[in-house]
């Protein structure tokens, strides 16, 4: 049965091959999709074909929710259609694309990115292209397995093209709150938001069918990865955290079922909710960007009551199970707008607990957590910054050591910052963790040194900060060798190892 019930959209029923010819050559489009999760699965590969068939020098301006898949940064990437993008994302193709300069990058927050479009920081949108899980008999749509900045693009795009696809539940309706009542300023609200099951918004997406120029059917699953089991480092790490937030319940700075958990995207971060689950802890919440396995089996168990998200990540397994009984997660699962998920005065008002992953920290806290030896982007900051500086309590946590421990992810020098020691409160490595609230640079540099650092590289990060104290009597401050810095990253390049 046709998930297309609006006569008016049913009319506008088309492949995937017209619905792309209506995007031009310099479009700037905006497009569903959120890790993965409830991106368009025809058109982008429509588009990158008519790209390859045209030949010459088509290409288009692309923004997202975050990152999406194969099938449309992927697709797109290698047809060379990809122009501009923003505000994240973690396709191999698109990544080199970037870091050979044929895509200029726009690394941008994920709360920022709705609202510096309508402030039309980036210019006109031409084009949305969203997917959906059904079209109501009113026009209404069904949002699928991600929300981000689908409201945004509807609204803003001068012509729509809908994806609804039938691989997604249809007891979709009723998982999503989104929220109508952002204004520009002068005349900007406070959001009145104070549980993360509160509802502010509509269940539905709406969009005027005026605009709407194709309707294509699909029946495609996410990009739904595998999670590796967790490893001995992931375990430590989770160990940490956890035993950490035992310390701070017994300090009287946090209640027995802590404060709402946000939890980045990876293995890492699915491992330290597993160790929730083996854990006392009861009555928890979440208020997140992304719910990943770890987090459905922290619901299945009871442990976790209530998650607000913007997006899932699943496994390929966890996802069909949650399809198959979708009905069962109504009324603990909400899903938002990233410029809700992500809200800075939300996340401040709930006192969030963020936990997120890292590249490498440097001996004062400064994080790195997009670039691969200064300049080469993996994905980009997505919505770590949006919680980090916000929370209640910020993690950032990583193994001490890759490739092997030819690398130390604790640096004498952050080869690019992300969020700067001002925003960096707890560092957790399978070595230990740091806590570094009210804490000056150097008594930083000794906590991190001794708790987090690989014994194989503390001595000469000891011996970094000791000569570069005897080096700057007048800069005892935050003490650097500025010839050594970044020494080792360039160790790395020249020799193979730091």
């Amino acid at each position: 049965m046709s998930r297309i019930t609006c006569p008016v959209m049913n009319s506008k029923l088309t492949t995937a091959e017209r619905a792309a010819a209506t995007i031009n050559d310099g479009d700037r489009v905006g497009m569903s999709g959120f890790t993965g999760s409830g991106y368009p699965k025809a058109v982008p590969a429509a588009l990158a074909e008519r790209a390859k068939n045209e030949g010459g020098d088509f290409g288009i301006e692309l923004l997202t929710g975050a990152s999406t898949a194969p099938e449309l940064d992927g697709v797109l990437a290698e047809a060379g259609v990809i122009r501009k993008r923003l505000p994240f994302q973690s396709d191999p193709a698109l990544r080199k694309s970037i870091n050979t300069g044929h895509t200029e990058y726009v690394d941008t927050h994920l709360s920022h990115s709705a609202q510096q479009a309508w402030f039309g920081f980036y210019g006109n949108l031409d084009v949305a292209v969203v997917e959906v899980s059904a079209v109501l008999p009113n026009g209404l749509l069904v949002p699928s397995s991600s929300v981000g900045n689908n409201k945004t693009w509807l609204d803003l795009a001068d012509k729509v093209i809908i994806e609804v696809n039938d691989w997604h539940p249809r007891a979709y309706e009723g998982f999503h709150d989104v929220y109508y009542g952002t204004k520009l300023p002068p005349e900007r609200r406070p959001i009145q938001l104070l549980d993360p099951l509160q509802r502010i918004g509509d269940p539905y997406l709406r969009v005027d069918p005026e605009k709407v120029v194709a309707v294509v059917e699909t029946h495609a699953p996410d990009r739904n990865l595998p999670f590796k089991d967790p490893d001995e480092n992931s375990k430590a790490m989770a160990e940490h955290v956890v035993d950490f937030l035992r310390f701070e319940i017994t300090q009287g700075r946090l209640p027995e079922n802590l404060l709402p958990l946000q939890s980045g995207v990876g293995n890492v971060a699915n491992a330290v909710m597993a160790e929730f689950a083996h854990s006392e802890f009861e009555n928890l919440t979440a208020y997140t960007e992304v719910i990943q396995d770890g987090m459905l089996d922290l619901i299945d168990t009871g442990k976790l009551t209530a998650v607000s998200a913007t997006a899932f990540s699943l496994s390929a397994e966890r996802a069909a199970l949650f399809n198959a009984k979708a009905e069962e997660y109504k009324g603990r699962i909400l899903m938002r707008t990233q410029e809700i998920s992500n809200h800075p005065e939300v996340i401040r008002r709930l006192g969030i607990i963020a936990i997120n992953g890292m590249v490498e920290a440097d001996i004062y806290g400064n994080v790195n957590s997009t670039h691969v030896m200064g300049s080469s982007i993996i994905n980009g900051i997505g919505g770590s910054g949006d919680f980090a500086r916000n929370a209640f309590l910020n993690f950032f946590v990583s193994p001490s050591t890759a490739k092997g421990g030819k690398i130390s992810s604790i640096v004498p020098f952050a080869s690019h910052v992300d969020h700067t020691e001002h925003d960096v409160q707890v560092l957790v490595t399978e070595q230990g963790l740091a806590d570094l609230r009210g804490l000056s640079p150097t008594a930083r540099a000794k906590k991190i040194i001794t708790n987090c650092a690989h014994p194989d590289y503390r001595d000469r990060l000891q011996d970094y900060i000791d000569r570069a104290a005897a080096a700057n009597p007048n800069g005892q401050h935050t003490p650097h060798l500025l010839a050594e810095a970044l020494s080792w990253h360039e160790n790395y390049q020249s020799h193979g190892h730091m």
